[in-house]
């Protein structure tokens, strides 16, 4: 299935950092960040938690729920989120079924190696559950501003 703005996003379910089930459909009635990124305390991804952490307010304001999605254990998300005192929720998607709802486990590249990993892409949901705005070249120092602008 291939995501357009104006369609709707797809429900997922996936563990957050404590173990709670959290599902799309809770958050009907509100917009949603859902971002895709890496891997937990790498340093785009941490510029990318801190510079939405530094600006959470702003997004609560405009009326936002914040939530990252990477492949890594509750563990590591606990860790993340301690360290960098993330006020948001981080999902942990170890079987990629949220990955391959939104399309964010592709083939990579680096130094001539081929792998699957996460394509940093941010999915901005609006009230009615529709995807209002794919952010696929992330700005990781400048994230907010891309979604509030």
């Amino acid at each position: 299935m291939s995501l357009e703005v104006g369609k709707k996003a797809p429900d997922f379910e996936a563990k957050d950092q404590n173990g709670n089930l959290v599902k799309l459909s809770d958050f009907k009635g509100k917009k949603v960040v859902l971002y895709f990124y890496p891997k937990d305390n790498t340093p785009g991804c941490t510029a990318q938690a801190c510079n939405l952490r530094d600006n959470y307010e702003a997004l609560q304001k405009a009326g936002y729920v914040v939530l990252g999605v990477s492949s890594d254990s509750q563990k590591s998300h606990q860790k993340f989120i301690e360290k960098q005192s993330l006020p948001f929720t981080l999902l942990a998607d170890e079987d990629l079924k949220v990955h391959e709802a939104y399309g964010t486990w592709v083939e990579k590249s680096m130094y001539g190696r081929k792998y699957m990993g996460t394509a940093r892409t941010t999915f901005v949901i609006d009230e009615k559950g529709n995807l209002a705005e794919i952010i696929e070249k992330v700005n990781t120092k400048e994230h907010t501003n891309q979604i509030l602008k």
